[in-house]
């Protein structure tokens, strides 16, 4: 690792923290955080602090597949169009209104989809298969025991783990809870993270600005990507380029994480890496990376910080490599890219440097992943024109063109 702490202002990196030791930090550093008892409604998306079992069975009780007619499957035995069968009708049963009777010898019952099998009856014979008449049903169609009738538990049964720990709840995860008359569940706590922006160039979007002034992009970038991984956003925090504003914005209390955007390098008026040493650790300042490399973040008490710099696309590329690694660790979900894979052939050969980690933005056509040209750490435009990006070792000089590369691509 560098010597974080000491005052590189004006200076620059001594040395820089490789990317696998920086990230080793923020897997050490990010445990996951407590429980919470949350309500049905508010379910979707959380991640599940613990087992859950199925407390009934789904069904609790054999049901009909089908509209119909219940009745003993045997007795079908040779129905047919030439040879119907017929049964007496019993009577009728519905969802939620069970037939109080048994079915016997020659009997059918009227059934619709859903509603209790009637004690006797082992199959049903579909509407279609069969005419109903003064009182009596007749069948032209033979069906085996057992025939369109759902049997309990066949969907879930009672004691069963329903869902692990560690899910992210999707829709029909919530549904499954619902469906077992759960109204509750214990999940994750989610990280509340503080967004702070600084830099007296920045106005704000849709107001007017300086004519050397440039609108801040970085803050709504860093809440969605807070809000892809599991995060709770505060309000933005705009701060003067001031040391005093700045301490009192990362020193401030309410949040589980803090991200800095700007003022993370070597200008004479980047205070967060001095300020984060004084009042707490600076843990890495300085990555071997391209672009982020003046990326850098430590802990104040047990809250994380991070120093993501100011360029657009720096600020994407050490939020996803280290910022968001934290939240999705703090929040119950893996660690690893949220990114989907695509493994495609590189158009272009990519060039880089033994002892860095290059991330490479592609867009992908007929032929594979063509690198971007305009790939400075300003260009924030090249993320909307690319299709992903491509991550280049740290022990690699490049990539040859026509080899084959992950493609991390960019989602919603």
């Amino acid at each position: 690792m560098s010597a974080p702490g000491t005052d590189v202002r004006m200076r620059g990196f001594a040395a820089r923290s490789t990317v696998e030791d920086a990230q080793a930090w923020v897997d050490a550093h990010a445990p996951r955080l407590d429980a919470e008892t949350v309500a049905l409604d508010d379910l979707h998306g959380r991640v599940l602090a613990a087992d859950l079992h199925a407390p009934i069975d789904v069904p609790a009780f054999d049901r009909s597949a089908m509209d119909g007619y219940a009745l003993r499957g045997a007795e079908t035995d040779g129905a047919g169009d030439y040879n119907p069968l017929s049964f007496v009708v019993l009577g009728q049963a519905l969802p939620g209104g069970p037939f109080d009777g048994r079915v016997d010898p020659g009997s059918a019952v009227r059934i619709m989809t859903g509603a209790p099998m009637p004690a006797g009856a082992d199959a049903v014979v579909p509407a279609e298969h069969a005419v109903e008449r003064d009182g009596r049903v007749e069948v032209v169609a033979p069906l085996a025991p057992g025939r369109h009738v759902g049997r309990r538990a066949e969907d879930i049964v009672q004691g069963a783990l329903l869902l692990a720990a560690g899910r992210r709840l999707r829709a029909q995860d919530v549904g499954v809870l619902a469906s077992v008359g759960l109204d509750r569940a214990g999940v994750v706590r989610r990280p509340v993270v503080r967004i702070v922006v600084t830099g007296d160039e920045l106005a704000v979007p849709g107001s007017p600005k300086g004519p050397y002034q440039v609108y801040d992009a970085n803050s709504a970038m860093l809440r969605g990507l807070v809000v892809r991984d599991g995060g709770v956003p505060l309000p933005v925090q705009r701060v003067a380029d001031r040391r005093e504003a700045i301490r009192d914005a990362l020193c401030a209390p309410g949040a589980d994480v803090v991200l800095v955007s700007g003022g993370s390098s070597v200008g004479s008026e980047d205070h967060a890496p001095g300020i984060l040493a004084e009042a707490g650790e600076l843990a890495v300042h300085g990555i071997a990376m391209r672009p982020s490399s003046p990326a850098g973040f430590g802990r104040i008490g047990d809250r994380l910080v991070f120093l993501l710099p100011g360029n657009p696309v720096s600020c994407l590329c050490a939020y996803d490599f280290f910022a968001g690694r934290a939240l999705r660790l703090l929040g119950g979900l893996p660690s690893g890219w949220p990114h989907p894979v695509a493994q495609v052939p590189l158009v272009r050969k990519i060039a880089s440097q033994v002892g860095r980690v290059d991330y490479c933005r592609v867009r992908l056509g007929t032929d594979g992943a063509e690198p971007l040209a305009l790939s400075g750490a300003s260009i924030l435009s090249s993320t909307t024109r690319a299709d992903g990006f491509v991550i280049v070792p740290g022990d690699s000089e490049g990539q040859a063109a026509g080899s084959l590369v992950d493609v991390y691509l960019y989602g919603p």
